[in-house]
């Protein structure tokens, strides 16, 4: 296939980039290069244009033609799209919108989205399912959400199939060490984690009296290649099944905070300097995905998803790089 990826320089991009590209199939890379990395890309052709500038768009893209788009692009930091909720909507939502007129212009039917559990708000079960009430509690879940509605509404009304994918906690690096997870500001707790055991500089835990086993929050984690995987199989997807589909990924399991250092300090032989701190608002206690219809559906399995290797991953590239 020929494949145009949107935001194929970010974390989940660039490990999407490379899974598809080690399958043979030929990649096309749009990236404004706000938060991705050019180092993160090899040998694919790389279009740095912002998909909210629809006319320097409509002249890289047009009359050309791909087998389906993986569509990244987008601002993803919660606590910016509260102070910029304006920013959020316009880059993820008339960006979008932008490129799908495009699709629709040169007749390409087939898109996968990042979507994300950010959609669901608050969660009113254990294990969070595609049916589980949708209810964002912050632009950037309310943006992804739109975006969602705003596909499923054009695949009625035009022969398009768009494939929606809800991750929970990206996590890991590629086995080659040579693309992992590199964001600035760094938001995520494994990185902020290994970082920390590097640097020997204190790392601030965000609450210790939620209502779990022992008093941390709970995600589900999913390593990248696993996610990269789900994509290609839900292009296939598209292929098969038509029309407007969404799915959980997830690895189906909860870590909380101090399970990750447990095993963070294990995997490294390092002792974490921590402390905590108040709750920062709008965290749920607990996140975690069901996420048997992808496993039905898809035929996908996260065969790289133990606590173990995900944080193993990671560790090896950042003492490669950091």
């Amino acid at each position: 296939m020929k494949l145009l990826i949107t935001g194929g320089a970010g974390y989940i991009g660039s490990h999407t980039v490379r899974y598809a590209q080690n399958l043979g199939h030929e990649v096309v890379v749009i990236d404004n290069f706000s938060t991705g990395h050019q180092w993160a890309l090899n040998d694919c052709e790389v279009l740095d244009v912002d998909l909210v500038d629809r006319d320097n768009l409509d002249k890289k893209l047009k009359r050309r033609q791909f087998d389906g788009v993986i569509h990244f692009a987008a601002k993803s930091l919660v606590s910016e799209s509260c102070n910029k909720p304006n920013m959020y909507f316009n880059n993820n939502i008339a960006g979008t919108i932008n490129l799908l007129d495009l699709m629709l212009m040169n007749d390409i039917k087939n898109i996968v989205f990042s979507s994300s559990a950010a959609i669901f708000g608050s969660p009113q079960t254990n294990k969070i399912d595609e049916n589980h009430p949708k209810n964002p509690i912050n632009p950037y879940g309310q943006s992804k959400l739109m975006v969602e509605k705003i596909l499923e509404e054009i695949c009625k009304a035009h022969d398009l199939n768009a494939c929606c994918l809800r991750y929970f906690n990206a996590a890991g690096a590629d086995s080659s060490e040579e693309i992992g997870e590199a964001h600035d500001p760094e938001t995520h707790l494994i990185p902020n984690v290994l970082k920390s055991l590097l640097s020997d500089d204190e790392l601030l835990i965000y609450g210790n009296d939620y209502n779990t086993r022992d008093g941390t929050c709970i995600r589900d984690y999913i390593h990248v290649n696993d996610l990269a995987k789900a994509h290609l199989l839900a292009m296939k997807y598209n292929n098969e099944s038509k029309g407007f589909s969404a799915f959980n990924l997830g690895n189906g399991e909860g870590f909380s905070v101090l399970d990750i250092i447990k095993y963070s300090s294990s995997i490294t032989g390092k002792k974490l300097n921590y402390k905590f701190a108040p709750r920062r608002i709008g965290d749920p206690p607990t996140l975690v995905a069901n996420n048997m219809l992808a496993k039905k559906k898809l035929k996908w399995e996260p065969n790289n998803s133990s606590l173990h290797e995900i944080i193993l991953s990671a560790w090896k590239w950042h003492l490669k790089y950091n």
